[in-house]
């Protein structure tokens, strides 16, 4: 098992505090335990998670079984015109080539798997409320088609107690005593869509069950995706720990963030500042401001713990304040195009801006919770005349209904406003130079002489 070092803010006791973690030896070889012995893998949901984590195991496991309720997302993995990394595309053609990788919507393939990870989204209504409806119905499904023997392994960001809610407790009520006739566990995806540097073979994971062997015989399967195992000893404390990692990042985005705010009033780089703090070995883990924060964790899966503990009455004015921080960012860019455009001698209304760069993160079509949709809705009621432009994303339905395409041969001199939003690696955006007024929202576009920040 690889050795990894914490990432412990804790003036260098982390050497000290290593000890204390559960590893586990990953033995190496294909799963015979119980009435299934063709060591098959289950994969039901293949989206940002469950695809990556199918591909990973070409090699790994003799046979892999992709299960998603959408057709067209199994036609769109068929036909490679799935959102990959490049290393993670060669690896899913060689598995659809060589007949590894199987693909279907019929969740009784499950029956065949000896292992079976559940890999589903788990968002957020417009109210902040976490929406379980996809995780509760594979989960049910999950449990329907379960066959002795098995290891169900949830890797889905939820609130602590899912795992014994939708899969330990409706297993013992199908009559299966978890941890003898099935195992069940929780191990948190550590996925990071479009970074080719974080390679899962190399992320350790940590893995929770309903009981110790449960733990055992899950972390004998995540051992095949990395070589780094960690046991904890719940799958509560297992759920707990996504939740953490992702509050973690959301407190620290939030105060990168107001941090860029300070920086502004005192005619300082942020970006300067937080790599001149990043110097510091122990004690400062340091992140960047931007637009706002997207994707299909941070802006989501903190609401999962306040709704937990909204439940029972627990404030968490930290957690909650960031959120809400986060939340507005958008809101605070549009303010800012205002202020950048009246510098300029014009009002934003009227104005003709083009938002470069529309996903929620550089390199990937994904745009789920972009910052960008609530700012060009807000840049549209604000009176502006807004264009986009972004190769990755070649239409966007904002959530008012309308519909915008990406500008295909954007010319500076044809808008007012250049609002910096992603820039996506490989990208020409020299062309926004010549726009009259460039608000950087990324605080790195440094190509632009006269460019404003938030």
């Amino acid at each position: 098992m690889a050795e990894h070092r914490l990432s412990l803010a804790v003036n260098g006791r982390e050497n000290q505090l290593h000890s204390k973690l559960v590893t586990f030896e990953t033995p190496g070889s294909v799963i015979t335990t119980g009435s299934v012995s063709t060591g098959s893998i289950a994969i039901v949901g293949l989206g940002y998670v469950g695809l990556p984590t199918a591909v990973e195991l070409h090699g790994k496991s003799p046979r892999i079984i992709g299960i998603d309720v959408s057709e067209q997302r199994l036609r769109d993995i068929a036909s490679r015109a799935a959102d990959l990394t490049d290393a993670d595309q060669e690896r899913l053609a060689a598995a659809l080539a060589d007949g590894t990788l199987e693909l279907t919507t019929d969740p009784a393939a499950a029956r065949g798997a000896e292992a079976v990870i559940i890999c589903v989204p788990t968002p957020v209504d417009s109210n902040q409320t976490p929406d379980l409806a996809a995780l509760q119905a594979a989960c049910a499904t999950v449990v329907q088609h379960a066959v002795p023997g098995q290891v169900i392994i949830l890797t889905s960001t939820s609130y602590v107690g899912t795992t014994r809610d939708l899969l330990t407790e409706p297993l013992r009520q199908r009559g299966m005593a978890v941890g003898t006739d099935i195992n069940v566990a929780f191990s948190p995806e550590r996925i990071d869509p479009g970074n080719p540097s974080h390679l899962q073979s190399e992320t350790p994971r940590v893995v929770g069950g309903a009981t110790e062997e449960c733990t055992v015989r899950a972390a004998e399967v995540i051992g095949r995706v990395t070589d780094s195992v960690y046991l904890v000893s719940s799958t509560d404390a297992a759920e707990a720990t996504k939740l953490y990692e992702n509050i973690f990042r959301a407190v620290s985005l939030a105060l990168a963030n107001e941090f860029a705010d300070a920086c502004g009033a005192l005619g300082l780089d942020p970006i300067e500042v937080t790599l001149a703090a990043g110097t510091k070995p122990y004690g400062f883990l340091g992140v960047f401001p931007g637009p706002g924060v997207g994707g299909h964790c941070i802006p989501c899966d903190p609401h999962y713990l306040l709704w937990q503990l909204n439940a029972q009455d627990q404030a968490s004015p930290l957690i909650e304040q960031a959120m809400k921080s986060i939340a507005m960012r958008p809101e605070r860019v549009i303010g800012r195009a205002g202020e950048v455009m009246a510098a300029a001698g014009r009002p934003l209304a009227g104005a003709r801006v083009i938002v470069i760069g529309v996903s929620y993160k550089a390199g990937v079509r994904d745009l789920r919770e972009s910052p960008a949709l609530p700012l060009i809705e807000g840049l549209i009621r604000e009176g502006a005349e807004v264009a986009y432009y972004d190769p990755l994303i070649p239409v966007l339905n904002l959530p008012g209904g309308a519909q915008l395409r990406s500008v295909a041969a954007p010319q500076g001199p044809d808008f007012d406003l250049a609002v910096v939003h992603t820039l996506h690696p490989g990208l020409d955006y020299t062309w926004a130079y010549d726009v009259p007024v460039v608000l950087d929202a990324t605080y790195q576009f440094s190509g632009a002489a006269h460019r404003a920040v938030v």
